[in-house]
């Protein structure tokens, strides 16, 4: 899952506030952005993990820029001092015990499945991919 985070700098604490605006309530405050990128993927973790322990449903990831225009309407007078990124979540240990399950599919497409996961870093496995296509169709 691609999570977009908000980066707003804090002239007055020289410090920045790192936010996930698809998981209320998971938010940082580091020095640095190298430092707010890496502690804000060890909280986006955490949340999910705690998620997962009360048996809430992973929130699916909105587009980046749908959360860009929100964030200039609710924030008009700070929206310029913020910037945004990416972090990539491997969202699979939040989703519970795995099962093995068997699939017919049509052999043309399992070679293009297998083709995208050799060609792209964002699935490590067959199982992974067709999870992250149930999951994307699930949210509609």
């Amino acid at each position: 899952m691609k999570y977009a985070i908000v980066f707003v700098y804090d002239d007055k604490k020289s410090d920045y506030q790192v936010s996930v605006p698809d998981l209320p309530g998971c938010a940082i405050t580091e020095k640095t952005i190298d430092l707010g990128m890496e502690e804000i993927t060890k909280a986006i973790k955490s949340h999910l993990a705690i998620l997962a322990e009360y048996g809430e449903k992973v929130p699916n990831a909105k587009g980046l820029e749908s959360h860009r225009q929100n964030y200039i309407l609710e924030n008009p007078h700070t929206f310029s001092q913020a910037f945004w990124a990416i972090v990539s979540i491997d969202i699979t240990p939040y989703l519970g015990k795995s099962h093995k399950i068997n699939v017919t599919l049509p052999e043309l497409l399992i070679a293009q499945i297998d083709d995208k996961v050799s060609k792209s870093s964002d699935y490590k496995t067959r199982s992974g991919f067709i999870a992250s296509a149930c999951f994307t169709e699930l949210e509609k």
